[in-house]
């Protein structure tokens, strides 16, 4: 049986016991897993769900860091024929009840405690009635034995349930999971809104991640340090997934730590790091770095953010990876659509995101839904069998939500603006909200952002547009400055001002020791945009360009 033909998460288990055996799948310092003993572990897993009466279908939810038992969980979930419900875990009890209720979970799995939040805990006041059983990765569950008879558990505890199912009984069910059963639910940040669930399918997963594996040229012995979260794609799916689609080994990590992932690259010798832009500035930072042994390193995949071409050209030489490429997708294409390509310069992968992966179409429509030519601005729109099946049901608005997110040409609107130079390589402007207009005209801060990218003292850049009552908008900047450069705001202001047209030299720039960013990664503007409202009281350090417009 060839990868080609492996389209559901249990029989690529499967495969990799019968191919890989017993080489290393998981290594964690609390021990690690083979291919056979992972294949064995999620059966045992799975057949303790079955035992728990979970039915094909269902949704089961995972709200932990990235640890070994996520990953197996994940996989006797998706054997087990249910849906898997990623939580983040920067999610407090409120949030994560409400992604639990709206997604129907009959379970949870959910460490003890972690960044000294105790997960059950915090979600004890806010725990949907459809819940019924929560497991615990470590620790102790909320409530005793006495409390909740035989629902809540450890870890241990759940295993024990597998001797209630026959293997000849969790073969029909895993037997009965086909490329079109569906494989998760991964909810949006709900950045615009209240959080709507992805629906996705094994088959078009897997056929992604086989193309994305085969670009990037993951291969059997890689050693693969996961920093991204597994509750987000780019953890799961271009992660751990990925890893084990190639044989390769998963090295799990909890907390993004620049100087404890460094140790690690030479410890583990890590060979595969990808990341978002922040990470390897991060590292790029580190005093010593030269004087470690970073000779394994071989391929980044980054995305998410603007990077300057200088970044690029520092992994290859400081870092010492082969392969750089950038990448871009959303939650409601599987997490994946373009990518570069092996002997991109670093121009192309600094200023584009690839062009379309392999039975993926991509084009920039105008408002109207017309194609635009090579080089004009407009929406990103994606169409292929990486589109979503749709959101899950939110009552009331599931299917107006659908229905104005992909058309009935089968393109998904994913809101972001860009556009497609002539060889099809994608470069994204902004996202639509986050563009902001300065005396009539369009701001896009991700272009404003690649400008500053080209200031030498400059290590990161977030832009976000402001009120402003003569022009109606202006912008302000965060600049995070490089590891021993210097550079005043009045400076940098003036730097804009030679570089780039008057309307788009932001009218204030703050400097900032780092940039808010989500657990993928992602800078959070909406934090930025709070600061900024009322930046009088609290910012100190603005200075205002006063020939801006």
């Amino acid at each position: 049986m060839t990868l080609n033909h492996i389209l559901t998460t249990p029989a690529l288990i499967a495969r990799g016991a019968e191919r890989y055996g017993t080489r290393i799948a998981i290594e964690t310092a609390q021990g690690s897993l083979s291919y056979a003993q992972l294949d064995a572990a999620r059966i045992e897993a799975a057949r303790a769900l079955l035992s728990c009466g979970i039915r094909p279908g269902e949704r089961v939810a995972i709200w932990a860091p990235n640890v070994a038992h996520w990953i197996v969980a994940a996989l006797a979930i998706h054997s087990a024929g249910a849906a898997l419900v990623p939580i983040n875990t920067r999610m407090k009890g409120l949030e994560a009840g409400a992604i639990l209720e709206d997604s129907g979970a009959r379970l949870l799995f959910c460490c003890g405690t972690f960044l000294g939040d105790s997960y059950p805990a915090m979600l004890a006041a806010h725990r949907p009635a459809s819940l019924e059983r929560i497991v615990v990765f470590d620790g102790e569950p909320e409530h005793t034995a006495s409390e909740r008879p035989g629902c809540d558990e450890t870890w241990e505890a759940f295993l024990l349930r597998a001797a209630g199912t026959s293997m000849e009984t969790f073969r029909g069910r895993e037997a009965a999971v086909r490329p079109d059963t569906l494989m998760d639910i991964m909810f949006t940040s709900g950045t615009t809104g209240r959080p709507k669930g992805v629906m996705t399918t094994h088959g078009q997963n897997l056929q992604a991640i086989h193309d994305w594996t085969q670009i990037v040229m993951l291969r059997e012995g890689d050693r693969y340090l996961i920093v991204n979260p597994f509750f987000h794609a780019f953890g799961y799916k271009a992660g751990w997934l990925a890893a084990l689609a190639s044989g390769a080994t998963v090295l799990p990590h909890l907390v993004f730590n620049p100087a404890r992932v460094l140790e690690r690259i030479v410890r583990d010798r890590v060979s595969v790091l990808p990341g978002p832009p922040t990470l390897y500035h991060a590292l790029l930072d580190i005093p010593d770095l030269a004087a470690r042994d970073l000779s394994s390193l071989r391929v980044a995949v980054t995305g998410a953010a603007a990077i300057a071409p200088s970044l690029v050209e520092r992994m290859r030489t400081q870092l010492g990876f082969e392969t750089v490429v950038t990448g871009y997708g959303l939650t409601e294409s599987c997490g994946f659509a373009t990518l570069c390509r092996q002997g991109d310069d670093a121009e192309t992968v600094a200023h584009t995101s690839g062009r379309a992966m392999p039975g993926v179409e991509i084009r920039i429509a105008d408002g109207g839904g017309a194609t635009l030519p090579a080089g004009a601005t407009g929406e990103v729109q994606i169409r292929g069998y990486n589109v979503m099946q749709g959101y899950f049901g939110q009552q009331g608005t599931t299917q107006e939500a659908a229905l104005d997110t992909i058309d009935a040409e089968g393109w998904l609107h994913t809101g972001d603006l860009g556009t497609l130079d002539e060889r099809g390589y994608l470069r994204i402007t902004d996202r639509i909200k986050d563009m902001f207009i300065v005396g009539g005209f369009n701001c896009y801060p991700a272009e404003i952002e690649r400008l500053f990218n080209g200031h030498p003292a400059v290590a990161q850049v977030a832009v976000v547009g402001v009120p402003d009552e003569r022009l109606g908008e202006v912008g302000h900047a965060y600049v995070v400055l490089r590891s021993g450069e210097h550079a005043s705001e009045t400076e940098l202001i003036e730097w804009a001002r030679k570089n780039m047209a008057n309307y788009k030299v932001p009218r204030y720039l703050t400097l900032v020791d780092q940039l808010p960013v989500s657990a993928a990664g992602k800078v959070l503007k909406y934090r930025l945009r709070e600061g900024s409202e009322s930046r009088t009281e609290t910012l100190g350090k603005t200075a205002e360009n006063t020939a801006a417009g």
